[in-house]
């Protein structure tokens, strides 16, 4: 089977999309996290019901309510556009629906990891005259950083499959916003374009599988740093 020009369109599209995606959400995702595990706050349950609410909203809603907030004919999106920023219709915006979909999946790992790390380690580092931004950043995120990695890999995985929200925020255009999902999707439409789709399917399984595992093997050799610390 050869792969046609469209398909390695669509997954540079999807690596790049995944790329900016992941980089984008993992210090908001890692905030969010740490506010999640180490403070109390009025509208803490609201803030946890928002992250969570893409993994319960049908995807294509999400991508409905974005068109709705980002569209050329919404305020903020003629906002945006006025200051050369376009959103629907766009690459960008499949990268910020990459990000909405995703960010719940990298909220709950990290927040998780955070949550493991007693808090009695960081208060005593805090006792001895260091900085909050210090303990987190010598103290917490040393100790946290598999769950870092696990939620960034979930994230960049995340986005590389993303289909709903985005092909319902940014269409489906050949070459533009078209991702490896969505020239799937678009592959299984034509008679006789299985053979394509399965092309592309063993794809995207190739590059989430290799994720994976790159993720497994740095995360074995953070562990053995902090054990060897």
């Amino acid at each position: 089977m050869t792969v046609d020009a469209a398909a390695w369109d669509a997954l540079r599209l999807s690596l790049w999309v995944a790329c900016w995606a992941t980089l984008l959400a993992i210090p908001l995702a890692l905030w969010v996290a740490w506010l999640l595990a180490r403070r109390e706050f009025w509208g803490k349950a609201l803030l946890n019901a928002a992250v969570h609410l893409p993994l319960v909203l049908p995807p294509v809603v999400t991508g409905y309510l974005l068109l709705m907030a980002f569209g050329r004919n919404a305020p903020l999106g003629r906002a945006l556009d006025a200051i050369g920023l376009q959103l629907a219709f766009h690459w960008s915006g499949a990268v910020l629906a990459a990000i909405i979909m995703g960010f719940p999946l990298m909220v709950r790992a990290m927040r998780l990891a955070i949550e493991a790390v007693d808090p009695k380690l960081e208060d005593a580092a805090a006792t001895l005259g260091a900085p909050r931004a210090a303990v987190f950043a010598r103290v917490t995120l040393p100790l946290i950083l598999p769950g870092v990695l696990a939620g960034t890999v979930m994230g960049f995985a995340k986005a590389m499959g993303e289909f709903g929200a985005t092909i319902t925020f940014v269409a489906n255009i050949p070459g533009q916003t078209q991702t490896l999902p969505s020239a799937i999707w678009a592959a299984l439409q034509i008679p006789g374009g299985e053979g394509q789709a399965v092309v592309m399917v063993l794809m995207s399984s190739v590059i989430a599988v290799s994720a994976v595992l790159l993720s497994e093997v740095l995360a074995r050799r953070v562990a053995k740093r902090i054990a060897g610390a």
